[in-house]
């Protein structure tokens, strides 16, 4: 199976990205050596579907990056929710918070700049939705961190938790801390979990349920 080409047919079968997420892939393109970081239209696009059903008060975003995650996020709160994101890049924050300002959210938005762990244990919670996407090697202690201010509804989202398929046999430590975080998050009896194969794998996570 072609999966560039199946991915190109579900990206041609979504709602596309609005004319500004068009100028911000560009901006992130012409100006960043890792522009792939964006998460991009499909994914963008599920993350304002999840939002929109959610309905969370308060957001947490761990990654930054240019933006285009944070905003679509924003774009599809409800009145009065919050999105806090955290990153340790001032110059990439930056671009996101422009953009953020010209689409009319970047009220919606706290920026937190230095380690995401640090920022964590600032910020009291509870998360009603917790997006993931930042250094890999860091995602269990990310995980471990917003798990305890996770409310009882709430979700977290990891990205990037097929890690390019190399999770099928890792040969570096971004795919091996991929590995490792998928195997620490199913063998935790705390939670539930399913791993979804949007473009570079999103894991959808909360907490365990009783039986009803």
């Amino acid at each position: 199976m072609d999966w560039e080409a199946i991915e190109a047919y579900a990206e041609a079968h979504s709602t596309p990205p609005a004319e500004l997420f068009l100028r911000l892939d560009a901006e992130t393109r012409q100006t960043q050596n890792t522009p792939a970081m964006m998460i991009g239209g499909v994914a963008g696009t599920f993350l304002s579907f999840v939002v929109g059903m959610q309905r969370p008060r308060l957001v947490l975003e761990i990654g930054t990056f240019t933006g285009w995650s944070s905003l679509v996020m924003a774009l599809a709160l409800p009145p009065g929710g919050k999105l806090i994101t955290c990153d340790v890049n001032p110059e990439t924050t930056e671009i996101a918070r422009r953009y953020a300002a010209e689409a009319g959210v970047v009220d919606r938005i706290e920026y937190l700049l230095g380690p995401a762990a640090k920022s964590i244990e600032t910020i009291g919670g509870p998360f009603d939705l917790v997006f993931i996407d930042a250094d890999k090697g860091g995602y269990v202690d990310y995980y471990e961190a917003v798990l305890p201010k996770l409310a009882d509804d709430g979700v977290i989202l990891a990205d990037n938790t097929l890690s390019g398929g190399d999770v099928l046999a890792p040969d570096g430590p971004i795919s091996q801390a991929i590995v490792d975080f998928n195997e620490h998050v199913r063998a935790d009896d705390r939670v539930e979990c399913v791993l979804l194969t949007v473009r570079d794998g999103i894991t959808l996570i909360r907490k365990r349920r009783a039986p009803a």
